[in-house]
């Protein structure tokens, strides 16, 4: 296991730097401002200058809500970074539009990288024929974390007590969750992703439990957000935040990570959070519904710019810091597309906040789980589905025909 090295990481502004500026220096875009993880990246990226002393990185971070857009608009406007993270749900509009470039030639010219160790699953995504467009470095799926304390003021058992026996599913989640908002008042249930539900990670919110009932997004063209199972799950959804009261509405924050909420969903990147929190937490899978177990996972993925003036190098940057000993220096808090790591004993101890047991749901998850859906227009797919979804979320909202609305408004994107 690779400890944690946090020392001497300090992250100004908007860009951080690994080392004095030199010959050549690479611009890497990524939405994490986090010390923890930074520390691993600047680690990193010392390690490539070892054998290419007259080049540097530059991290700049951009955050998430912004990402894709700022990152449009700096490939548009000519200032394009060499290399960057991104997103599942935008990737295939990205490589249709020609702007990220083919990595495989570099990944199998590095000495030891061992391609063949990806997950093809996992890799499916950013893959066409013989191209690799990405490397997936974060295969995570999403998890419950869950504030113990408030657990133990209601009264109840926690999560992973409850899936030991079989009973963590959708509706034991409503009930336990407006048990928890009850109990301590002034708190609630449960909080969506990040806070952030009914903006940015719509998908975010309403996926695991629409794939839980069995439902879907989309596929083959169509929509499914007005299919039963989906409106089956968003109705119970609504029905939380509105009538239970257990969930954050919208206009209201949260946040778990300060122990205003008794659970939350999201990944054990996030566990850096909590490294100080003053409350005993941990994490367990997603409850379960009609259709089974259904994990989540969200992915991101390392790509090179077309319009970099640096992409040969940057591609040798992607090589060193996806190989097996990086890929396993970054599981602590990005769990890796690479089967030699999840099936390592090091695997489940790389991270010093979460249990080993615990970490073991996120093995599990991995390879069973299925990607958040994605798509060549997405951006105009959730443009369009924005407004519609806005809509749903009001008490007095009619949740079939708000969905019926949603899957209007998309279908000709799709």
């Amino acid at each position: 296991m690779h400890p944690r090295r946090l020392a001497a990481t300090t992250f100004a502004a908007m860009t951080f730097i690994t080392a004095p500026l030199a010959a050549e220096e690479l611009r890497f875009t990524l939405w994490t401002g986090n010390d923890a993880h930074l520390a691993i990246f600047n680690e990193i990226a010392e390690g490539f200058t070892e054998t290419h002393p007259d080049v540097t990185v530059s991290f700049e971070s951009i955050p998430a809500a912004d990402y894709t857009q700022k990152l449009t608009f700096q490939l548009a406007g000519g200032n394009p970074p060499d290399l960057g993270w991104m997103f599942e749900d935008v990737i295939p509009g990205f490589v249709e539009a020609g702007v990220v470039e083919d990595l495989r030639p570099a990944l199998e010219a590095a000495e030891g990288y061992e391609l063949e160790d990806f997950s093809q699953p996992a890799m499916a995504l950013w893959s066409e024929k013989d191209a690799i467009h990405g490397v997936p470095f974060s295969t995570s799926p999403f998890m419950i974390y869950y504030n113990k304390a408030m657990f133990d003021a209601a009264g109840l058992e926690t999560p992973p007590e409850l899936a030991a026996k079989g009973e963590w599913d959708m509706e034991k989640f409503r009930e336990v969750a407006a048990a928890l908002a009850k109990a301590n008042s002034g708190k609630w249930g449960f909080e969506f992703k990040d806070g952030q539900a009914y903006d940015s990670r719509i998908l975010h919110a309403i996926m695991p439990p629409i794939r839980a009932y069995g439902g879907y997004a989309w596929r083959d063209g169509d929509c499914g957000f007005d299919e039963p199972e989906a409106v089956e799950a968003i109705t119970q959804l609504h029905d939380m935040v509105f009538e239970d009261k257990s969930i954050v509405p919208p206009g209201e924050q949260g946040d778990f990570f300060s122990g205003n909420s008794a659970m939350t969903v999201n990944q054990i990147s996030r566990a850096s959070l909590l490294a100080d929190a003053d409350f005993e937490w941990g994490i367990a899978p997603l409850p379960t519904g009609p259709a089974g177990a259904s994990p989540i996972i969200g992915q991101a993925g390392i790509v090179v710019f077309s319009q970099s003036k640096k992409q040969e190098l940057a591609k040798e940057f992607v090589a060193y810091m996806t190989n097996p000993e990086n890929s396993e220096l970054m599981a602590e808090f990005f769990p890796p597309a690479r089967l030699s790591v999840l099936q390592s004993d090091t695997f489940v101890a790389a991270n010093d906040l979460i249990p080993s047991e615990q970490m073991a749901y996120v093995g599990k998850a991995i390879e069973e789980g299925n990607v958040l859906p994605s798509h060549p227009r997405y951006a105009q797919i959730y443009a369009a589905m924005k407004p519609r979804m806005d809509a749903l979320w009001r008490a007095d909202a009619d949740v079939q025909a708000s969905l019926e609305a949603v899957c209007t408004a998309i279908e000709d994107q799709l």
